[in-house]
């Protein structure tokens, strides 16, 4: 009978063990995301209130995003530059320079700067935690690591918006920026506790590998980021169109807003219990075992959400899109650790991080033109079938076995 895989408490035969990196890796990742999970619903309230319309306004939110995706591939250089352990510190302090930024300015341009600079913090800390994790934790449970870091991210997001509202209810809007500052600085502080990794030595008598650049990594890669690269850009568009569907159709429905924000939270909720079992499935079985199944349920909930006529049909659609997208946490970062060479491991992850933020980026943008140009019905109903898409691209592409395919 084989051996039982490790807890997250536990040592391994090969001598890794969870334990020792358990808390610097998983509690910046937690502090992080409470940091940014604090911010995100006061900053259209902010811009508001310095003058923005509300289209301004939404563009200032998605100013993080953009500035999470055009820092990608730098982010990528200041990895090899400083190694993953400072790049965590600097993407801390960074963030919280640019939340400063955003409470002590009376100028929308400024405060807009400031959002932007949280979401180049984002893109740095991102790749550096990934790709430390890669490093660090040997293949046969780096699933569940990564998984692991996903979901903890995603509890401090859960967790940022209510600690930020009573700091609001205390001291105003301001106080939401606060916690945030208190978050991201003490994900630094805490990051820099992150045990360094090892060097990995050339043998005597070779050459040492030549150094890698962007250009290379692209060439040398092609293949990968032009096939299972597309799926990942078809699951992160579905991924991120999921959170405007729901209220989008809850709205549709003339659901009281709080019947809404019950929905939505209920499908986030499911979504952070499946993190876990959800890698030590991909570390046991292969991540095409999650990867197909995750975007094949999403795909048929959408595809049945224009069907919903009343609260309890929507909570069960919107609950199936949670289980669905919960199954699948932690597969990008983990197909993207799998394929990454250890020589230009970051170049590598930039690229690819790139490819899930573009994705994550057009998938709500096609929503809102089918939308308008459609209907939301067909919007909706035209996401499911990417996800469908995403499904067959996956189950095409990711390499079979435990090892190749995650």
């Amino acid at each position: 009978m084989p051996p039982s895989p490790p807890t997250p408490d536990s040592t391994s035969p090969d001598g890794f063990s969870f334990k020792r990196i358990a808390v610097p890796v998983y509690g910046p990742s937690l502090l992080f995301g409470l940091g940014e999970g604090a911010i995100l619903p006061i900053i259209p309230l902010v811009a508001r209130e310095l003058g923005a319309s509300v289209p301004m306004a939404a563009l200032v939110m998605a100013l993080m995003g953009l500035g999470s995706l055009l820092n990608n591939i730098p982010a990528s250089l200041i990895t090899v530059r400083w190694g993953e352990r400072w790049a965590i510190v600097a993407a801390g302090l960074w963030s919280g320079l640019g939340m400063a930024l955003c409470v002590w300015t009376s100028h929308l341009a400024l405060f807009a700067a400031g959002c932007f600079m949280v979401g180049m913090s984002r893109a740095v800390y991102n790749l550096a935690r990934q790709g430390y994790l890669a490093e660090a934790v040997p293949i046969a449970y780096r699933a569940r690591a990564l998984s692991t870091l996903g979901g903890v991210g995603r509890i401090g997001m859960f967790i940022g918006p209510f600690l930020g509202a009573a700091a609001v209810y205390g001291v105003g809007l301001a106080g939401a920026f606060g916690i945030g500052m208190v978050g991201v600085l003490a994900a630094a502080a805490l990051g820099s506790r992150i045990p360094d990794l090892e060097t990995h030595h050339t043998p005597a008598g070779q050459a040492p590998p030549a150094a890698t650049t962007i250009a290379s990594t692209l060439r040398d890669h092609r293949r990968v980021f032009l096939t299972l690269g597309l799926g990942v850009v078809l699951v992160s568009a579905v991924r991120a169109s999921r959170q405007v569907v729901i209220p989008l159709w809850a709205d549709h429905l003339a659901l009281a807003p709080a019947a809404a924000s019950l929905i939505y939270g209920l499908a986030g909720g499911i979504d952070m219990l499946l993190f876990y079992p959800a890698g030590k499935v991909m570390d046991q079985k292969g991540t095409r075992w999650v990867a197909v199944p995750s975007m094949a349920i999403m795909g048929a909930a959408l595809l049945a959400m224009p069907f919903t006529t009343g609260f309890t049909t929507l909570l069960l659609a919107s609950m199936a899109i949670g289980f669905g997208n919960g199954i699948g946490s932690g597969m990008i970062m983990t197909l993207g650790a799998n394929h990454s060479p250890r020589h230009g491991r970051a170049h590598f992850l930039g690229v690819w991080r790139l490819m899930s933020d573009v994705g994550s980026s057009c998938g709500p943008v096609l929503l809102s033109f089918l939308a308008g140009s459609l209907s939301l019905a067909s919007g909706i109903a035209a996401i499911g079938l990417m996800a469908w898409a995403a499904a067959g691209a996956l189950g095409r592409w990711i390499p079979g076995g435990r090892v190749g395919g995650g």
